[in-house]
């Protein structure tokens, strides 16, 4: 990852998705303003790493797309907030092909753990109604730490992050 590019994935995307998880955990809301925040301040980070429209950038738009798709289906069965799938589809315009496969991993871990730990206070706490999973939490874990393995991997590789 470039100087630049690391100047913007840190002073944008990161203090986004802090902010996202913090809302989510508060109010259980991502807003849509931050999710075309970030989308919208995605092309400005390609632009920064030096990205080719073709085949760089269309990759990068393509899986974002497919991302969104799949997890549209999440929230159609209810499995996931409107929220959570257009913040998903936003990080994905700054990740390169091998930070995505990070990221959703990570996410899916912290997913997991979130879940869990939700489910057993809930059930401590003897709510009856059914517990709503803060899942932007997980995603930006998961995104912040597809950035910090891209910013650790540009150092090591002298810059050279290839998308």
């Amino acid at each position: 990852m470039t100087g630049v590019a690391s100047l913007f994935s840190l002073g944008i995307l990161a203090p986004a998705l802090l902010y996202a998880a913090w809302g989510d955990w508060l109010r259980r809301d991502i807003p849509n303003k931050l999710n075309a925040a970030i989308a919208l301040t995605a092309p400005l980070y390609w632009w920064a790493a030096g990205f080719s429209l073709w085949p760089n950038v269309a990759i990068i738009v393509g899986l974002a797309l497919v991302l969104f798709i799949l997890f549209t289906f999440a929230f159609a069965i209810g499995a996931m907030g409107g929220g959570d799938v257009k913040m998903i589809g936003a990080i994905a315009l700054w990740m390169t092909p091998m930070q995505l496969p990070v990221m959703l991993f990570v996410m899916a871990l912290a997913g997991g753990i979130i879940t869990v730990a939700m489910m057993i206070h809930h059930r401590v706490a003897k709510k009856p109604e059914k517990p709503e999973i803060p899942y932007g939490i997980a995603i930006a874990i998961g995104g912040l730490w597809a950035l910090g393995w891209a910013l650790m991997n540009g150092i090591l590789t002298n810059g050279t992050v290839s998308p």
